[in-house]
């Protein structure tokens, strides 16, 4: 869906996904890529895309853990805002796939 917008906005979240979660280190989104979203739905993707620094303001900083999980929390409803804030595109930065035997 990322793709299909041409690598400029996250899709909308589905009813059980209140919460867009984009996190701020990429070695946190590394191990959420690879720990669980693998084991849960067979392949993980890490991005990197950047918003005005100015609209983010509304979303304080979560520690989501240790120290270096961080995170923003937005609304469901805010997301398609988030979306038109996004600097220039999505990058796909790694891909994460169950081992093979």
């Amino acid at each position: 869906m990322v793709e299909a917008s041409g690598w400029r906005a996250w899709p909308p979240r589905l009813p059980d996904q209140p919460i867009f979660y984009p996190v701020l280190n990429e070695d946190y989104a590394i191990r959420i890529a690879r720990d669980w979203n693998v084991p849960a739905s067979g392949i993980g993707h890490v991005t990197r895309f950047e918003v005005e620094a100015s609209f983010l303001d509304r979303y304080p900083v979560r520690q989501a853990g240790g120290e270096t999980i961080l995170e923003l929390w937005v609304p469901a409803e805010e997301l398609e805002e988030f979306n038109r804030h996004i600097v220039g595109r999505i990058e796909l930065v790694r891909t994460f796939r169950p081992p093979q035997p």
